[in-house]
């Protein structure tokens, strides 16, 4: 029952970000969507950002594969930069996601920005570097990349900045890198990486 209303809770919080954004996502809000009292969201999650973190966890484990990471028969480096291509957006993406992407950026860091941006922000950010963590863990288990804790984090954090380039420049309406150059720099990154 616990774990049951624990998912009814993030459901319900899920629907709301759906409709309204971020910042739809506010405890009476969830607790009404969910049919529980503010008192009972509070006791499965204590805090505003586990609420966001579970939100947007579900959501990024719902989109984000691990595909084919696991199958030694493909080389390392291309299962890696597999697996980091899904972080980016459509190529090219519509132009009504230009338009969704900078109001996203202007309400998360804009003057007057309210909290739940950034927290969705965060739990988002928190979310894809353990993902990559977790995919760079398996290719260390097989020797492809270094197995020490610090080294595997620099690491995510380095494929995350490219993958973050990368994308900025898919979304930011100037001159388009062709996604053979994208490819190209993205498999740089993880040659920086592979032993």
């Amino acid at each position: 029952m616990p774990s049951e209303r624990r998912e009814q809770i993030v459901r319900a919080a899920r629907e709301l970000v759906a409709e309204k954004g971020a910042t739809g996502l506010s405890v009476r809000a969830v607790a009404a969507r969910a049919g529980v009292g503010a008192s009972t969201l509070r006791y499965y999650f204590p805090s505003q950002r586990e609420l966001y973190e579970a939100v947007f966890a579900a959501a990024f484990d719902d989109t984000l594969l691990d595909l084919r990471i696991h199958d030694t028969a493909v080389p390392p480096g291309e299962r890696l930069a597999e697996c980091l291509m899904q972080l980016l957006p459509a190529a090219p993406p519509p132009e009504q996601a230009v338009e969704r992407w900078m109001d996203t950026l202007s309400a998360t860091f804009g003057p007057g920005a309210a909290p739940e941006p950034r927290l969705a922000w965060s739990a988002i950010s928190r979310r894809a570097r353990a993902r990559v963590l977790a995919w760079l863990e398996v290719l260390a288990a097989e020797g492809a990349v270094a197995a020490d804790r610090p080294t595997m984090e620099r690491n995510a954090l380095l494929l995350l900045t490219v993958v973050d380039g990368l994308a900025l420049g898919r979304l930011v309406p100037i001159e388009r890198v062709e996604q053979a150059q994208e490819r190209g720099v993205l498999a740089d990154a993880v040659a920086a990486v592979l032993l």
